[in-house]
């Protein structure tokens, strides 16, 4: 009887099920859903092809909450020979400088109607439109000297008696860092360059769009001032629309501190193709958002989400080839399922990049998952879980360096080796630190848990150092964590050269600075808190017996009917055998039963049946693949 009333949890009728945001009162209430053409147009993209996919979407995704058809960059942009990205001089403005859709690709924007007649195509399908749009004024209309509307007067822009011009607002040393001969700032500070902006917004509003992705104003190119006056404009409009930002090259959630209210979507990664090396980059920063409570925050007249870039499966173009779609995704079906449930986890926005109109079976049993939008819209708790196990399949074939670990592990006269890793601060297990004194300048931190066949692993703390010109870093309460008793080097949240995420190589001593990701606080719990990322430092072990299982990740959440989801992913290049204590488990979630030793449930992906799973859950999941169980615990 237990088991048939699990499975019964796990019928989803999806006539019934509440995938639709608009029918929400708060703005961007559950992670966005959509689709964008970049992963299968480039910029290549007309009227004809973007109103074929929006009918596709409203027959095959919009029942699954796929709500927005967003036309991505350049849609301003002739295409004729000699334009690329960063070509120069040949977009399309308006008389004062505002970009409007080519007219050879977008034939309806022809008498000044930019995207009305699309959108309301798109509306009558029961869709919403979005666009692409960059940072401030384009090189164009600097160069042309456009002058600047005033939507308050229908005329120039006029203040202190003079007219003004697009040369007097923008910044041509803060160009995108990524299309410099195309975008820069504009002066956000002077009133005619708040009134271009307001132009520009308002315009997109009179068009019937409903969805901005304003790029090249985060991460590198972070523009605060920028951010702000537009989602000011945002507010003020009858029409709303959801804003999203990007591109999001070297975004922390330190960062991200500044612009989270402002928006509904935020990039936290650079641009994610089909490759698996993009989507073993995504768990180092997705776990740090999450660690730092910034899933679903306050946005934008409602919430934020990080947001992990298009899914590029599916019928795909080439990136940079200014071609239409000619190719399946590079990503196996394996690889696939595991960038899907890691968005599902982490509840990043969903937006769909293959060309919908070839959206075969496999594809679309993907990316329409019922578990899979689910656990995105609805989990609570998301998180990374750290405290699983690997074996892989191969191990009883022991390499020689396995060989080495382990017989120096036995001269040590144990079977265990321990070391520093990062791990979401709701963790019990990483209020382990104490402080001991040792000098007037030198404390020394310990973890108390330390194994009884090891010697207490303990760092050293110090006041920071100063800047050169004397002043300490921006946290002040924080303080370095040496290796040593010698100030050499210390433990680093995050390299400090610029990097996108999947450099990040957390739990690594480098030469001490005054940097803030060398920064560290103690609770009053014994926690050690990263000032950098918002995760806390934890002592792990290797059982020497198991092999290698530095490729193995989980992650869990909280199901609205009390459910327990788990997901393990295998980033080796080898089948690993993937286990986690059922007492783990439930000690990481709030409000759970701590000392339940077994749970019912089923894995989503086989479609398995588990049944009663007592003390620990275990699984072999493929090179890549991931593992996504459904559990429910007494």
């Amino acid at each position: 009887m237990r088991i048939q009333l699990l499975s019964s949890l796990f019928l989803f009728s999806f006539s019934s099920y509440p995938y639709r945001v608009s029918s929400q009162p708060e703005h961007a209430s559950f992670p966005p859903r959509g689709w964008n053409s970049y992963d299968s147009f480039d910029w290549i993209l007309s009227e004809v092809d973007f109103l074929q996919s929006a009918e596709k979407i409203s027959q095959r995704l919009q029942p699954y909450g796929y709500e927005y058809a967003v036309v991505d960059y350049l849609w301003y942009r002739k295409n004729v020979p000699g334009a690329y990205p960063d070509s120069l001089g040949f977009d399309v403005i308006d008389e004062w400088g505002r970009l409007i859709p080519d007219p050879d690709r977008w034939p309806s924007s022809e008498d000044g109607k930019g995207f009305t007649e699309v959108a309301q195509k798109v509306q009558s399908v029961g869709l919403k439109l979005g666009i692409h749009v960059m940072r401030g004024l384009s090189r164009q209309a600097y160069d042309a000297n456009t002058p600047i509307l005033d939507t308050t007067t229908g005329r120039a822009y006029e203040e202190s008696g003079r007219l003004w011009r697009a040369k007097d607002i923008g910044i041509t040393e803060r160009a995108c860092g990524w299309m410099p001969h195309g975008f820069m700032s504009v002066n956000t500070k002077l009133g005619a360059g708040r009134a271009f902006l307001r132009s520009l917004y308002e315009q997109y509003a009179e068009w019937g769009v409903e969805f901005v992705k304003h790029d090249c104003v985060f991460g590198n190119d972070l523009d605060v001032d920028e951010i702000t006056f537009v989602s000011e404009v945002l507010q003020k409009l009858s029409h709303p629309i959801l804003y999203s930002v990007s591109p999001g090259v070297i975004p922390t959630p330190v960062m991200e501190k500044d612009i989270t209210a402002l928006v509904n979507m935020y990039r936290v990664t650079g641009d994610d193709w089909d490759t698996w090396g993009d989507v073993a980059a995504h768990f180092d920063v997705s776990r740090d958002f999450a660690a730092a409570n910034k899933i679903g925050a306050k946005g934008l007249l409602g919430r934020s989400w990080p947001d992990l870039d298009m899914l590029p499966v599916g019928w795909l173009t080439d990136h940079g080839s200014g071609r239409g779609p000619h190719r399946m995704s590079n990503l196996n079906l394996d690889e696939q399922k595991t960038q899907m449930t890691l968005w599902a986890m982490a509840r990043s926005p969903i937006m769909f990049g293959g060309d919908v109109r070839r959206l075969d079976e496999t594809t679309s049993s993907l990316i329409t998952n019922p578990f899979i939008l689910e656990i995105n819209s609805f989990s609570t708790n998301n998180m990374e879980f750290p405290f699983v196990t690997g074996t892989k399949v191969s191990a009883h074939k022991t390499t020689n360096h396995s060989r080495r670990i382990r017989r120096s592990l036995k001269e040590a006269g144990t079977s265990h080796t321990q070391f520093l890793g990062f791990s979401s601060c709701n963790h019990p297990k990483v209020n382990g630190w104490s402080i001991k004194a040792l000098d007037q300048d030198l404390d020394q931190i310990c973890w108390k848990e330390s194994m009884r066949s090891h010697e207490p692993v303990c760092l050293y703390k110090r006041k920071p150092l100063l800047t050169s010109d004397g002043q300490l870093i921006s946290n002040q309460g924080g303080f370095h964590l040496l290796a040593s008793d010698e100030m050499e080097f210390c433990l680093d949240a995050s390299p400090r050269k610029k990097r996108t995420s999947k450099e990040f190589n957390s739990g690594s001593f480098s030469p001490c600075r005054s940097d803030a990701n060398q920064m560290w606080e103690l609770s009053n719990n014994g926690s050690l808190i990263s000032s950098y990322s918002g995760l806390c430092v934890t002592v792990k072990s290797i059982d020497a017996n198991a092999g290698n299982s530095g490729g193995v990740r989980s992650w869990i959440a909280t199901g609205r009917k009390g459910e327990i989801y788990v997901a393990f992913f295998n980033l080796n290049s080898e089948k690993t055998v993937i286990s986690a204590t059922i007492s783990d488990l439930t000690k990481a979630l709030p409000g759970r039963n701590s000392k339940a030793t077994s749970c019912y449930g089923r894995e989503v992906w086989s479609g398995k049946d588990f049944g009663e799973i007592k003390d620990s859950i275990s699984m072999e999941v493929e090179i890549h693949g991931c593992a996504l169980f459904v559990l429910n615990c007494p």
